[in-house]
């Protein structure tokens, strides 16, 4: 597995402290955890929040989008490798982090984000840490990338109100869908498995994510 050098012996102690918690907090996929504590969170923020990169909590990333705290991007990419997915779409790509911890986990990452500067933040990033297995696309990301269709699975950074029918047909057969809903009151995450008879929703507990907007950004 490739690792990441050129961190720092105090980055490396503090990202070892968030592993610990996620221990803590009932995340047991190891190659999740695996994963996490390889990936330099801290060089998906701006400078000056670098130093809180590994703090349980949501960092703002500019265009009033945040980074999600380390639980739930642990606990979303751990919902979704319980099916064993190939081919993932991520709904927001956002600063790139979700999309680095996808791309050592599964064979391919097909991100969508409608903030074009933070999508060319995020290309850079990846392409930093050598990450050459996910396609960005600039475009609504309620919409997908339906020419990419099927996915093994589909992860959300964004709440909509309800799950858009859009997504659930891009969603192959056997497939699974980990996304938050609701409004800004209440939101929670829900998982969403694509059978030959139709579409089984679980709700998985509350959570709080920035709602998901239509229309593009340049």
């Amino acid at each position: 597995m490739q690792t990441f050098d050129g961190i720092g012996m105090t980055s490396r102690r503090t990202r070892g402290r968030m592993i610990e918690r996620l221990r803590e907090q009932g995340i047991s996929d190891e190659a999740v955890l695996d994963v996490m504590s390889e990936i330099p969170r801290h060089i998906f923020l701006d400078e000056a929040l670098s130093h809180r990169a590994y703090e349980d909590t949501s960092l703002p990333i500019g265009y009033q989008q945040t980074l999600s705290q380390p639980y739930i991007v642990a606990r979303m990419t751990e919902l979704l490798l319980e099916k064993r997915p190939r081919k993932v779409l991520e709904v927001g790509t956002g600063s790139g982090y979700q999309s680095a911890v996808l791309a050592r986990l599964v064979e391919r990452v097909y991100s969508v984000e409608r903030i074009a500067p933070l999508l060319e933040k995020a290309r850079l990033r990846l392409r930093q840490l050598k990450l050459g297995n996910v396609l960005f696309r600039h475009a609504d990301g309620g919409m997908g990338w339906p020419d990419r269709a099927p996915f093994d699975g589909i992860l959300s950074a964004a709440a909509p109100r309800q799950v858009p029918d859009e997504l659930k047909q891009q969603l192959a057969i056997g497939g699974r869908m980990v996304i938050p809903v609701g409004d800004q009151q209440l939101q929670h995450l829900i998982t969403v498995d694509r059978t030959d008879s139709g579409f089984i929703e679980t709700v998985v507990e509350p959570v709080r994510f920035v709602p998901l907007v239509s229309g593009r950004l340049a």
